[in-house]
């Protein structure tokens, strides 16, 4: 009996989900400034990635350097 309620409560909680399903007739109204917009926003990200990859690869760089010093200084 407990199975039977689940299963039913479970069935009427996703009827309605098909009701507030979007039609696809009104796929996309964007204008142009929302592209450009979004464009913009695009910009600055990438304007925040580059120097944040060329930091990364400096501090490698100066960390594999470091280590090469202190395994050469612990050969000779």
């Amino acid at each position: 009996m407990k199975a039977l309620i689940a299963t039913i409560a479970t069935l009427a909680g996703f009827a309605p989900v098909a009701a507030f399903a979007a039609s696809s007739n009104n796929v996309d109204n964007s204008g142009i400034f929302v592209w450009i917009f979004m464009g913009f926003c695009a910009l600055i990200v990438m304007a925040q990635v580059i120097p944040a990859i060329l930091l990364m690869f400096g501090m490698v760089k100066c960390v594999s350097q470091v280590v090469t010093e202190k395994n050469t200084a612990t050969e000779s």
